[in-house]
């Protein structure tokens, strides 16, 4: 064999990997079967600015081991989560705070917010949420679920709000101060120059193949490796005999525009239902770029088929259930690590993604 680890995926989850497996003088091979590295989080060059293809990413994280980590490999900028919400024409501040209840209601206090709320909450009779809609508006009232949540939320997940579990809603922040910092982490930025050279350093000299699909070519590669790292989807590994787990799936229209600023932020949710995107990201803004001109992507939210990207899993009792079946299949494979956010069906957030690949290596390479 050729060598210790062959890494299916050269994303996030892999190419922290590889780094760690590569320090401790293992031989490693990383493949993809996209044409770049980078995974998800891939960004490329245009009109001098910093595309994210896939979406926007924005590194946050309370772990100072996790933020020194990527530290090695890039230099991040100070930019800090700050989207807005477009109903109709009407601007207002997210996460929701005391200037959205301001916008909203015209208070002033958190006393009037929490006071308003409860009123709202209490006009609803909900006591013990059974469902999303009902979550909401526990938290942040009627008005700005009717116009910030149910239209935004309906489209993200392609399914009316009452039918979506209450717990969705619960990573969404709610803050009686005047603090448009979305994710409030201690440390947070973009790297400069992108994504995909922070990856690239993290790859270092590993060798890596591209436009290299691992399912189809599975029994000659595994021959070349002594264990496989695999980050591709889970179902997919076992030929979907179990049935396909569910995932929501993200399709972009990008264009260059001939103007130096399109929206004044980074990102703009559209929170109708009548708007067909969910969002516009204008790049630029991720690392307070000057060019002249602008580059946009409208994001639209899809239920995921075979061929499209997976982007969320469908985390409800159905989907759990039969994950919790092919994780038991994937714990019998002896020489296989299954990670990432495809391979254990779970949303990740980037630095939750870094953790867990640091604590697997560790476990694996004995650190």
């Amino acid at each position: 064999m050729k060598y210790d680890y062959l890494i299916v995926g050269a994303g996030l989850y892999g190419a922290v990997f590889a780094h760690q497996a590569t320090k401790r003088g293992k031989k490693c091979l990383v493949i993809d079967k996209r044409n770049h590295i980078a995974g998800n989080i891939y960004t490329y060059e245009c009109e001098g600015i910093n595309v994210h293809q896939y979406g926007a990413h924005i590194f946050h994280t309370n772990n100072k081991q996790v933020w020194e980590y990527v530290n090695q490999f890039a230099q991040f900028n100070r930019y800090t989560n700050s989207p807005v919400a477009n109903y109709k024409g009407e601007i207002y501040n997210m996460p929701f705070n005391m200037n959205t209840f301001n916008k909203m209601w015209g208070v002033i206090t958190p006393q009037e917010a929490k006071a308003k709320i409860e009123q709202q909450r209490a006009e609803a009779g909900i006591t013990e949420p059974k469902n999303l809609e009902e979550q909401a508006i526990s938290l942040v009232g009627t008005d700005i679920y009717e116009k910030l949540v149910k239209g935004y939320t309906g489209k993200q997940w392609g399914r009316p709000c009452t039918e979506l579990p209450a717990f969705i809603i619960k990573r969404l922040p709610v803050r009686f101060t005047y603090d448009n910092n979305y994710f409030n982490a201690l440390y947070q930025g973009i790297p400069n120059g992108g994504y995909t050279q922070m990856v690239a350093n993290m790859l270092g000299d590993v060798e890596v193949k591209l436009g290299v699909d691992y399912l189809k070519n599975k029994a000659e590669l595994d021959k070349l490796a002594k264990k496989v790292i695999y980050t591709g989807p889970v179902d997919a590994y076992f030929d979907y005999k179990l049935g396909a787990l569910q995932y929501r799936s993200v399709r972009f229209e990008t264009e260059i525009l001939d103007t130096d600023n399109y929206q004044g932020n980074a990102v703009v949710n559209y929170t109708d239902s009548e708007t067909p995107y969910t969002r516009i990201i204008e790049h630029k803004h991720f690392e307070f770029g000057t060019q002249e001109k602008t580059v946009i992507s409208r994001e639209y939210s899809a239920e995921w088929k075979p061929g499209d990207e997976p982007y969320y899993p469908v985390n409800d009792d159905k989907n759990s259930a039969l994950y919790t079946q092919y994780k038991a299949l994937a714990d019998k494979e002896e020489n296989v690590i299954f990670g990432g956010r495809l391979g254990e069906y779970k949303y990740y957030d980037m630095d939750k993604v870094i953790e867990v690949a640091l604590a697997v290596a560790e476990k694996e390479l004995n650190f």
